[in-house]
Formats: structure tokens, C-alpha cells, sequence
């Protein structure tokens, strides 16, 4: 790491943490010619597929346009910051480890659907009405009553045995 102050191309580090919130290594480094001492911050950079819209036409996989959506979702509903930012991560986490080089924005929105059906369900609903396109009311109905099925005690116990057996 090149020093800021003069420049010389060899610093030690002194010290280095794990930031769990941002998974990032956060480094406290001194220059081996001045003796200044500085801080830097090594975070994954990670590449995400190419988004294949519905149109068929393709284009660069955009976080701003996931949290736009997201956050229109989540507009005026009681989230901790650190839930919402969970759910971003995992967000991001998936589309990021897809495995191909192009993903639909179908399975982006299945995914954030997924998300969002975890950390609230007046969110999930939110945005399913906008990437359902529901037309009336009845795709409005039809959604509420698969929630209701997915949250019902007996799909829950259902759910668990199943995760118990894995």
C-alpha cells in the first residue's frame, strides 16, 4: 500500500480488523519513510451477471435499482436498519453467486420477493403488486391467500420437520 502523505510504496500494517457489519478488513498501516501513520479499508469486489430484462434486451446488474424497489417496498414500515441491510446483503449475496454470466430479472425479482417475504410481509406484498403487474383485484386476493398458506402453523411445522431432516 503506497503511503498518502510520501508516497513511499512499503507500509507495515500494525493493526487489522474484521468489520462483521461490512465485511470488510479494516487496517491500521505505518509508513516504513515517514512513520505517518494512516488507515485502509479491503472490501470484496464483487461482479454480478448481466441482467436479461423481459424484453429481451441486456444490461448491467444495478444495486441502485434493487434498493429503489426495495425501499419503495419498505416505504413508512417499522425495519431496523441493520434487518433492511441484512436483506440487502442476502440480496446481493445471491445475485452475485448465480453462477452464470446472465440472469434473468425474473429470478432477481423471485429473489427479492423471497427476501422480503422473510423481514416483512406488507413489503412482500408491496412488491409483488408491482412485479405480479397485478390487473385486479383477484391477483391481489390470490397472492394474499398463498401469504396466508406459507405463514399457517401447519406450513410452518411442515417447513421445520423438513429443515430438521436436512
Amino acid at each position: 500500500m503506497r503511503c498518502p502523505f510520501c508516497g513511499e510504496p512499503e507500509t507495515k500494517v500494525i493493526d487489522s480488523r474484521l468489520s462483521i457489519d461490512t465485511n470488510a478488513i479494516k487496517r491500521r498501516r505505518e509508513c516504513n519513510s515517514c512513520g505517518k501513520r494512516f488507515n485502509t479499508s479491503e472490501q470484496v469486489d464483487l461482479t454480478y451477471p448481466r441482467v436479461i430484462k423481459s424484453n429481451g434486451s441486456s444490461e448491467l446488474f444495478s444495486e441502485l435499482k434493487v434498493r429503489k424497489g426495495v425501499n419503495i417496498a419498505l416505504e413508512k414500515r417499522n425495519n431496523s436498519a441493520d434487518d433492511i441491510d441484512a436483506t440487502f446483503a442476502s440480496i446481493f449475496q445471491k445475485c452475485a453467486t448465480y453462477g452464470k454470466k446472465e440472469i434473468n430479472s425474473s429470478i432477481i425479482g423471485k429473489v427479492v420477493m423471497e427476501e422480503l417475504l422473510l423481514l416483512d410481509h406488507v413489503a412482500y406484498l408491496r412488491f409483488a403488486s408491482v412485479y405480479l403487474n397485478f390487473e385486479n383485484k383477484d391477483a391481489f386476493t390470490k397472492v394474499i391467500k398463498d401469504l396466508e398458506m406459507k405463514l399457517s402453523p401447519e406450513m410452518k411445522k411442515l417447513q421445520k420437520n423438513l429443515l430438521d431432516d436436512d
